[in-house]
């Protein structure tokens, strides 16, 4: 069964363009196909002080993975592309957040859909709008 899964996507550190097409290739290589991609906007950083502005985008995957799934394949991509810290607000590489799965709700300790915060970002909010 194929699902569809929309995931934010921000950036801080290093290219952060390239940092956002690398991560979106391999959640096509990993998670599954990618559909559907926001335009790329700069914003402030949320919830911590920082000098390095963000580059954040959605993209909308249909994929045949189990939320759960999806959760371990994108903190391994995040792993993978240079991310040391998870669960604290810092200045990262890539940043990679489940925000819909289809229309379930979760609500685990390491695994909460719709993402409880994304309501109040604009830098999620906007480019969700732009491919919803």
């Amino acid at each position: 069964m194929v699902h569809q899964v929309y995931l934010g996507l921000g950036t801080n550190l290093g290219n952060r363009e390239g940092n956002l097409q690398k991560a979106i290739r391999l959640i096509g290589d990993r998670v599954g196909k990618v559909t559907r991609q926001s335009s790329f906007i700069e914003t402030e950083p949320w919830g911590f002080q920082s000098d390095h502005r963000f580059l954040n985008a959605v993209i909308l995957c249909e994929t045949a993975l189990t939320p759960r799934e999806v959760l371990t394949v994108t903190q391994q991509i995040e792993r993978d592309m240079g991310r040391k810290k998870k669960g604290v607000y810092h200045d990262r590489p890539i940043d990679i957040d489940i925000l819909l799965y289809d229309d379930l709700t979760i609500d685990e300790p390491d695994l909460k859909i719709p993402h409880p915060l994304m309501q109040e970002r604009d830098f999620v909010m906007l480019p969700l709008k732009e491919i919803m």
